[in-house]
């Protein structure tokens, strides 16, 4: 139990060069707490203390503002960082080394039973206000972009971007336009900018249908 109580403490070592010292990540880190909080309620939750694991759950979320179900499945070496925000739903399966940002949301589309929450295979990056919704499955070594949200399978080794989400490169290609981080896809803005060429079209067509009728006249 400790080692596994270390592994959580040097993974925050690893991944965020404002930790200093140990004494430090342990009481001011709230993505560890909420880990922490969430591993006891689990616990809970698998001898089917139900009332009890969510209580813990909430209580958690009331500091941490990080709202994980009790009976999410997290695997070894999860970071959080900030947190703020962060829900991950109850049927939701996470695998070892993920690392997902503030505002990440891994999340239901309904009210549908069963497996309902995504599952997150080994060294997935989610990046900040991402949302993962459904049963769906983001494979290994993916990194999902800040804002974008995904709907649809996400294969290993895949970067996605937008909203919808959509793969941008994979296993190191890329695919479609060229991918920028500064500038992600907007869906949105695209179609607006075809509407303004289609009202440009438009007006240069009914100037040129009045030209001809003063012509005629």
């Amino acid at each position: 139990m400790f080692r596994r109580l270390k592994e959580d403490v040097d993974v925050i070592f690893e991944q965020d060069p404002a930790a200093r010292s140990y004494l430090e990540v342990i009481l001011t880190y709230s993505g560890l707490h909420a880990i922490w909080s969430h591993r006891f309620a689990h616990a809970l939750y698998k001898r089917k203390y139900y009332f009890l694991a969510r209580v813990i759950s909430q209580t958690s979320r009331f500091f941490t503002g990080i709202e994980i179900h009790p009976g999410a499945i997290i695997g070894r070496r999860l970071f959080i960082d900030h947190g703020m925000g962060v829900v991950i739903g109850e049927t939701c399966e996470i695998g070892d080394n993920v690392t997902l940002y503030q505002g990440v949301t891994l999340g239901g589309t309904g009210k549908e039973k069963g497996k309902r929450h995504p599952t997150i295979k080994d060294n997935v990056l989610i990046s900040t206000g991402a949302k993962v919704l459904g049963s769906i499955t983001i494979g290994e070594n993916s990194k999902i972009g800040g804002g974008s949200v995904v709907l649809r399978e996400v294969p290993p080794n895949s970067t996605v971007v937008g909203v919808p989400g959509r793969v941008v490169v994979q296993d190191g290609r890329k695919i479609g336009k060229d991918f920028n981080h500064s500038n992600l896809p907007d869906p949105v803005a695209d179609r607006l900018k075809e509407m303004e060429m289609e009202i440009c079209q438009l007006r240069q067509a009914l100037e040129k249908v009045k030209e001809e009728g003063v012509k005629v006249k």
